[in-house]
This record gives C-alpha cells, structure tokens and sequence, in this order.
C-alpha cells in the first residue's frame, strides 16, 4: 500500500464516519422512535453499496477504487459495533422481543441486500 493510499482510505474513512453521524441524527430526528433504526439503515444501506461496489469490481474495477470506496468510506459509514451495543441496550431495557428482532432483522436484511448488490454489480 503506498502512502496516498493509506491517506485517501483515511479520509474516505473520515468522510464514511461523518456521513454515518449526520445519516443517524437525520434519522433519529424524523423517526423519534426508541428502537435504533438509524443504524439499522445505515448498516442495510452500506451492506447493499458494500455488495454492488464488490460486483462491479468483478467487471475489473482497480483494487485502489475498492479499498478507497469499500474499506475507507463504506468501512466508516457502516457500524456493526454501533448495532451491537444498541442491542445490548435493547436487552439491558429488558425488551428481549424487540432486541432480537433488531439483531436478527439487521443480520438478514444486511446480508440480503448484500447479495443483492454483488448480483447488480456483476450483472
């Protein structure tokens, strides 16, 4: 990895974060509900770019393009560790139907989408 690598998958991950705050906020502000939804679409969301970003870089994207764009700002933008406390909360609250739902419909629907993006990208 060469150095302007390294720094553009930086910013590309700085960039991922700072999406992933104002998307969250946005969401938590129009929603107001008291399940963590904004992480749980930021999380679909990214799994799906994440997925059509590696099928079309079956169709011979440079490996540079898909670290930056992959690792750097999608790797920022999406949070497993965010989803995985927000179900521990959901547990800690003692809403064990809505912490599983979460868990599992996060899960699911990250790795639906995921294959649904490479399919798109590589068709």
């Amino acid at each position: 990895m060469t150095p302007l690598l390294l720094v553009l998958l930086s910013i590309a991950g700085g960039i991922g974060a700072g999406l992933r705050f104002v998307v969250d906020g946005l969401v938590r502000g129009r929603i107001g509900s008291r399940l963590p939804w904004g992480t749980a679409l930021i999380n679909v969301s990214g799994s799906f770019l994440l997925g059509l970003l590696t099928g079309l870089a079956t169709r011979g994207m440079p490996e540079a393009v898909l670290l930056v764009a992959g690792t750097g700002l999608l790797g920022g933008y999406t949070t497993f560790s965010a989803a995985s406390v927000e179900t521990v909360r959901l547990v800690q609250q003692r809403r064990w139907a809505a912490s599983v739902l979460y868990a599992l419909g996060v899960l699911v629907l990250s790795v639906a989408v995921a294959l649904i993006g490479v399919a798109l990208g590589a068709a």
